[in-house]
């Protein structure tokens, strides 16, 4: 059964929750309707459906009339099987000592690489992102650098492929929280799937709120590879859960986004150490000075 989208954008979160709720009043109706802001600082938000039926053209065009929205663009999307598509696509990723592939290439991991096995299913956070590259990059120079987590902990670990990466070169378990609870039963599963139960412990919680952090901080890295609005946001409870001397690698950061981050951070006393930019997106590594 074919699947048709209708997208437009628009300026104003109020104006593009009023088209969206608007949307899923249309007939034939939409099997789902996303509202989005745009992550590029433009202001933008954008709206779609997705159909089972080719949507009505005219009634789209008066909607995003009424609301100042472009003309939506309608699209049939081809059936994809998307996992095998995945699979095609996508290449194994090396970053530095690290190796990130799916069970369809374990006859590609190098000698002596450090191997994390996320299955293609799982495409975001495999390392083919420029947010979950530059911070195997970044953990990879702190490990060159001779730096040793004793303490590490992974807040929005998505995959856990940062937690893990970090699980396979030094000594003790990492911690690897997300929000989201299907998120903590991804990271589960990869640890399982990596031999590494028992050394990724898969939390959920937003931010440090959780028992187990709380008892565990302060924390010499911390990974926090989010999004600019909320690693803002939790400047104040790193600084407070951050150990003298340690690190955090940050990521989920547009390129033009990146002063005011590290701005945010310092302020808290978590000062800039390096940054990569990697397409769109910045890594910072920021380090905590010793009193």
């Amino acid at each position: 059964m074919p699947t048709f989208t209708a997208l437009t954008t628009l300026p104003g979160k109020a104006a593009a929750e009023k088209l969206g709720a608007a949307m899923e009043a249309l007939d034939p109706e939409p099997t789902g309707v996303g509202v989005f802001e745009v992550e590029d600082g433009s202001g933008l938000w954008e709206v779609g459906g997705y159909f089972t039926d080719p949507p009505d053209d005219t009634a789209l065009t008066l909607l995003a009339l009424a609301v100042g929205a472009k003309p939506f663009v309608i699209s049939e999307v081809p059936e994809t099987d998307w996992v095998a598509h995945v699979r095609r696509e996508l290449a194994p990723v090396a970053a530095g000592r690290f190796f990130v592939y799916g069970s369809h290439d374990a006859d590609q991991v190098p000698a002596g690489a450090e191997p994390l096995l996320i299955e293609a299913a799982m495409a975001f956070g495999t390392g083919h992102h420029g947010t979950t590259l530059g911070c195997l990059r970044a953990l990879d120079r702190l490990a060159d650098a001779g730096v040793v987590g004793q303490n590490v902990a992974d807040i929005g670990c998505g995959t856990a492929v940062l937690a893990m990466a970090a699980a396979r070169i030094w000594p003790n378990p990492v911690r690897a929280s997300d929000i989201d609870a299907v998120a903590v039963d991804v990271a589960r599963s990869n640890a399982a799937a990596n031999g590494l139960e028992g050394r990724v412990l898969c939390l959920e919680a937003a931010g440090f709120d959780h028992p187990d952090l709380l008892a565990a901080s302060p924390f010499d890295l911390v990974f926090a590879n989010i999004l600019k609005g909320p690693l803002i946001a939790l400047a104040p409870d790193m600084a407070r859960h951050l150990a003298p001397g340690g690190h955090a690698i940050l990521s989920g950061i547009l390129n033009e986004q990146a002063d005011e981050v590290i701005g945010v951070y310092a302020d808290v006393g978590i000062n800039l150490v390096h940054r990569e930019e990697i397409v769109d997106w910045t890594t910072l590594t920021l380090g905590r000075e010793l009193p």
